[in-house]
């Protein structure tokens, strides 16, 4: 055979083992697709919390007279009424204990008198004992007589000065200054015949809002934090939280939060009142919201492995804010997502990462 015609004959047997063993096809790692990535973060995130609740006074305070049986005479306030601690509110008909006061007065007088005279026959008679004039038996008797007789006129003083501080409790006087919002006696009532308070005080004039906040957003509100409430007319006043209560309602599951308020007269105890939170900055852990995909699962984001290959874990959002969304549940904070396109990957896909717009 001719050294051309062999050597066409072997290029064309080359060319059909060619065709019958084609080169292999490339691997996923080399055609992966270049993503870009991003990290879960622990970072701060603004949110809002609305909630309603009661106006009630910051410190209540209940009043009653001191003494039973006694008719009141005269009224000084009313509901509405501000007044000034030590201010009068009410009197009582002092005529029977003033009767009783001059007698115990008088009695008190006399045996003032009385414990004069012993302790003077005391006095002559010391040291007649000694001069043999009168026994000691005697002297002795003369000072015991004196003694009790000075101890007789101490206790009548004493019940007098009892008696005049009753007379200065027939006065009912405020014990702080405040607004009046409730009175429940009249002239001619007798005191201690009634269940309710004679008076009801909000201490400064200052009415709060105590608020239910779920158990769930207390971590989000701290003391000092601000508030917008509107009331039942829609017109609104700036709050801020003074007090969370250290406790939850255990078939409620909601919490107690003391917003104080400014002092105004359309801010009435036993109104009803919401409470708008606004930029509750906290932190919390944060995938950029592109980085959440959605479909008939749920939400998920597209973790990718030490391997370049990704995954597809279901998480559970938040708030959102600045381009980025909480998640209360799903992957920890340093793991690697795919911060955009992430519903163009499938569980498996090999990836490469582009950390360009990251923040990284």
């Amino acid at each position: 055979m001719k050294p051309r015609i062999a050597w066409a004959i072997g290029a064309v047997l080359a060319l059909g083992l060619a065709a019958c063993h084609p080169p292999p096809a490339p691997s996923q790692q080399a055609v992966a697709r270049t993503v870009t990535v991003t990290r879960v973060t622990l970072r701060p995130i603004a949110g809002g919390i609305v909630t309603s609740g009661l106006l009630v006074p910051r410190d209540q305070v209940e009043i009653n007279p001191d003494l039973s049986g006694y008719r009141v005479s005269k009224l000084y306030v009313d509901e509405g009424s501000w007044v000034k601690a030590g201010q009068p509110l009410v009197d009582m008909d002092p005529s029977l204990l003033q009767a009783q006061f001059t007698q115990q007065e008088a009695l008190a007088n006399q045996q003032k008198a009385t414990a004069d005279q012993r302790e003077a026959e005391a006095a002559r008679v010391a040291g007649l004992d000694k001069q043999g004039v009168m026994s000691a038996e005697d002297v002795q008797a003369r000072t015991y007589t004196a003694t009790t007789a000075r101890a007789g006129a101490a206790a009548q003083i004493a019940a007098a000065n009892e008696m005049q501080t009753r007379l200065q409790h027939l006065t009912v006087r405020a014990p702080v200054s405040g607004l009046v919002i409730q009175r429940s006696v009249n002239v001619g009532d007798i005191s201690g015949g009634g269940a309710n308070p004679w008076f009801v005080m909000a201490e400064d004039g200052q009415i709060e809002l105590n608020a239910d906040v779920p158990e769930a957003d207390f971590d989000k509100i701290e003391p000092g934090a601000k508030a917008t409430v509107t009331l039942a007319d829609n017109a609104t006043a700036e709050g801020v939280v003074r007090l969370l209560s250290p406790r939850v309602d255990s078939t409620t599951r909601l919490g107690k939060v003391r917003i104080t308020l400014p002092v105004r007269a359309d801010i009435r105890s036993g109104g009803f009142a919401k409470a708008t939170f606004t930029n509750l900055t906290r932190q919390t852990i944060t995938v950029p919201e592109a980085a959440v995909r959605y479909d008939a699962s749920g939400a998920s984001v597209m973790v990718v492995g030490a391997d370049n290959k990704v995954a597809q874990v279901p998480v559970v959002t938040g708030e959102r804010g600045g381009g980025y969304v909480e998640l209360l549940s799903g992957p920890p904070a340093g793991t690697v997502v795919v911060a955009k396109a992430a519903a163009q990957l499938l569980p498996g896909d090999y990836v490469k990462a582009d950390w360009s717009d990251a923040g990284q």
